[in-house]
């Protein structure tokens, strides 16, 4: 044996056991580093910006219009925080856009391979996803729906009522539907892995089924539309008022769907390759 293939052997055979210089694990669980990295190719980019300033302007027009329209028709008094709430079915695409690119433009870009390399453990990739983009759109959605009170308060002029507890639980609350229809934006992109795929999805779910059953009408039809997402996230922010159920039976309703979405998702990424 040559003395290169004797110090190649005796370095295979070589144990490394740790000294008081090696370096130690990074600390934390594992689910927060994954959640900041996530985090840093999120805020590196353009679009989390351009999808964040698109929900935040709209709220604002849309609750402007809302309040105006209240006082020209001589509407009865309503919270003013309805108007922020009202707003939900449009803004909350800006929502589903964000959350949807975070998963489908990695598919796009095959980047999604280096991301499977770097946490393989693949439902803590999707977590990661969830929970950073929950969080974001939970912020956003709580003060974008603080932003639209305000301006919906001087256009409503004096036809709405002012509560300060009833104002902010309504802003948190629309935080919260924002921050589950992030999840669940997050599920259905991985199992669809296209952002066309996922957008028709979420559109159909969240806008279009609503809009016809609630245009058709009838008993059967309507109950439907009471068991979708939006139909729960509204009767959730709106405190169960003039709902066929309560607030915590909307929120039931609600995960349902989110847990229903994130499970699918989850076991399509774990059978299918990147």
């Amino acid at each position: 044996m040559t003395a290169r293939e004797t110090t190649g052997a005796a370095a295979h055979d070589t144990v490394v056991t740790p000294g008081p210089h090696t370096p130690a694990p990074p600390p934390g669980h594992p689910l927060g580093g994954a959640a900041a990295a996530e985090w840093t190719k999120l805020r590196s980019v353009r679009f989390p910006y351009i999808c964040l300033a698109a929900g935040l302007i709209a709220t604002g027009v849309f609750t402007f219009y809302y309040g105006s329209i209240a006082r020209i028709n001589d509407h009865p008094v309503q919270p003013v925080g309805h108007a922020a709430i009202s707003s939900t079915v449009l803004v909350q695409f800006a929502v589903v856009v964000l959350a949807m690119l975070t998963v489908t433009s990695e598919y796009t870009t095959a980047s999604i391979s280096s991301s499977l390399l770097w946490v393989p453990v693949r439902h803590r990739v999707q977590s990661a996803k969830a929970l950073v983009t929950a969080l974001l759109s939970f912020t956003t959605g709580t003060v974008s729906a603080a932003t639209g009170t305000a301006v919906a308060w001087g256009s409503f002029s004096g036809h709405a009522s002012f509560d300060a507890g009833e104002t902010v639980g309504q802003a948190l609350a629309v935080g919260v539907y924002y921050a589950l229809i992030a999840v669940m934006t997050v599920g259905v992109s991985f199992a669809t892995r296209h952002p066309a795929g996922a957008l028709a999805v979420l559109l159909t779910l969240l806008w279009a089924l609503p809009s016809m059953l609630v245009g058709l009408g009838g008993p059967a039809l309507l109950a439907i539309n009471d068991s979708l997402p939006h139909s729960a996230g509204d009767t959730f922010m709106r405190g169960g008022a003039d709902a066929p159920y309560g607030a915590t039976t909307a929120v039931v309703v609600l995960l349902a769907w989110v847990l229903a979405a994130h499970v699918t998702g989850l076991l399509l990424l774990r059978r299918r390759d990147a």
